[in-house]
């Protein structure tokens, strides 16, 4: 038995709960982890913006040990740390094989749908996001886990898995910002903080940061920020006023709703770049006109983990912590036990900190 902070239902609180893991069959892994970051997405499962199957354990931002491997495992043995990888790609469907984009996978989410644990009494659960993190211990398919580099703290590393790979991606990989371009980040919360840490890291500049509090200043700052804006129906105008009154070369949404992605995109320059990195619900409805589309030449582009393929870019985000230039430990505005995640859902939508980590034992 383990310790797991379990969703009986969608839009149900998560309880604590003892619940049996199996041993890992063929293809399978055993993880004991060391911590799990709180994300907006583990908030947005369970309020049923996005879909999963319950009752189930989320969670999935995470790094940890392996306890054990079934048959066949090649790719991490006991005693290996390991980063959770909740979007594995199968690397042999029409996005992974022949188009290059494993980030849009097609049974990258295969795993959420397969129950992978019981509880107490026998009743099935499901692996929030395939990983189930919040949990002392989880089992995953093997191609869920990559060998994490050395030199980042096993702690510290779960946020690699997904806000520093989201925000780094977004920049680098969707935005493609290239050194001297002018970037705004609305939301400075663990993604966006990444994307600040990642645009400096690009050589972008300025570098404005956007968000609803203004306690998230000396946050956004550190991450790389030159100038921080409190969200206000002027955000355009004084993104313009910042950038020679041009608006923004890229501008990268993190929050997920209508009215905020409407102010990234009309904080842009001609020619200028949105992505959209936040995830709202499907009553998020963003319009434009057909003239100002031509008019202002923008573009406006969703991306999915950062537009990432972890096994190529986590050795890469692992050598920037290690020299200094990435710090993932910046993001994290807390720490605390299983018990505190609901709490920590109530800080993420009352817009407060950036991100909260759940660590586990010594760890």
């Amino acid at each position: 038995m383990v310790r797991a902070a379990v969703l009986p239902a969608v839009g149900a609180p998560l309880r604590l709960a003892d619940i049996e893991l199996p041993e890992p069959g063929p293809g399978r892994v055993r993880v004991r982890l060391a911590a799990a970051g709180v994300c907006h997405s583990d908030l947005s499962l369970s309020d049923g913006t996005l879909r999963q199957p319950v009752p189930a354990v989320l969670g999935h931002e995470g790094a940890g040990t392996v306890v054990s491997a079934g048959e066949g495992v090649t790719r991490a043995a006991p005693g290996d740390p390991v980063l959770l990888n909740w979007a594995p790609s199968c690397g042999s469907c029409h996005f992974c094989a022949d188009l290059a984009e494993p980030w849009l996978c097609e049974s990258a989410n295969a795993a959420t749908t397969v129950p992978y644990a019981r509880t107490h009494d026998g009743g099935e659960l499901y692996p929030g996001l395939s990983t189930a993190a919040f949990a002392e211990e989880t089992v995953v398919p093997e191609r869920a886990v990559l060998p994490l580099p050395p030199g980042v703290p096993l702690t510290e590393a779960a946020l690699l898995g997904c806000a520093m790979l989201t925000g780094y991606g977004a920049v680098h990989h969707s935005a493609r910002v290239a050194p001297g371009e002018s970037v705004a980040v609305f939301g400075a919360g663990g993604v966006g903080l990444a994307a600040l840490q990642a645009a400096r890291l690009a050589g972008a500049g300025p570098i404005v940061a956007v968000d609803v509090t203004e306690e998230k200043e000396e946050l956004a700052r550190a991450a790389g920020a030159t100038d921080y804006l409190l969200a206000a129906e002027s955000t355009a105008k004084e993104i313009r006023g910042l950038t020679g009154g041009y608006g923004a070369d890229a501008a990268i949404e993190c929050v997920g709703r209508a009215e905020t992605i409407r102010t990234a995109w009309n904080s842009t320059r001609r020619g200028g770049r949105t992505t959209v990195v936040g995830i709202g619900g499907k009553e998020q409805r963003v319009s434009f006109s057909a003239l100002e589309v031509f008019h202002f030449a923008r573009t406006l582009s969703g991306c999915v983990y950062g537009n990432s393929d972890p096994a190529r870019d986590v050795p890469v985000l692992a050598e920037h912590v290690r020299e200094g230039r990435l710090d993932p430990g910046a993001l994290v505005t807390g720490r605390i036990g299983l018990d505190g995640i609901p709490g920590a859902f109530e800080a993420m939508l009352a817009g407060r900190g950036g991100r909260t980590l759940v660590v586990f034992g010594d760890a």
